[in-house]
Parts: structure tokens; sequence; C-alpha cells
């Protein structure tokens, strides 16, 4: 299960212009401090999606709805 999260980090780490949105939260120790991932998984309003900042260990990440991206 752990894999299958860093494939889909390193996937979206590799195509910086065609970012993909995850439908769950990468793992814990999985998200760098500073990278962002687009996670859609039901809990921002219709036509937003959560973006997810790694942080440090013993620091929370930073979430927060966003506007949906263009495809």
């Amino acid at each position: 299960m752990k894999s299958k999260y860093m494939i889909a980090f390193l996937v979206l780490m590799g195509l910086p212009g065609c970012q993909s949105i995850l439908k769950s939260e990468p793992a814990k120790g999985t998200l760098p401090q500073g990278h962002k991932v687009l996670v859609d998984d039901g809990t921002c309003p219709a036509g937003q999606v959560k973006q997810v900042t790694g942080a440090t260990p013993g620091t929370p990440r930073v979430k927060e709805c966003i506007p949906m991206p263009a495809r």
C-alpha cells in the first residue's frame, strides 16, 4: 500500500505540467517538506480540491481547499 502512494508521488513530481489528482492523501512520511499534492477525497465543496503540503516531522501538514485546476 505504501509503495502505491510513493509511485503516485514520483509520477506527480516527474510531470510538473500535468499534475494528477490523488483519491487519498499520501501516507505519513512520504510527502517531503514543501511539496504539494492535490487530493479529491470528497472533503472539499464542489468545484474544489484539497491541496496538501508536506511538513517537517512533528508538524501537521497544511491542508486547504483550492479551485479545481483546468484540465
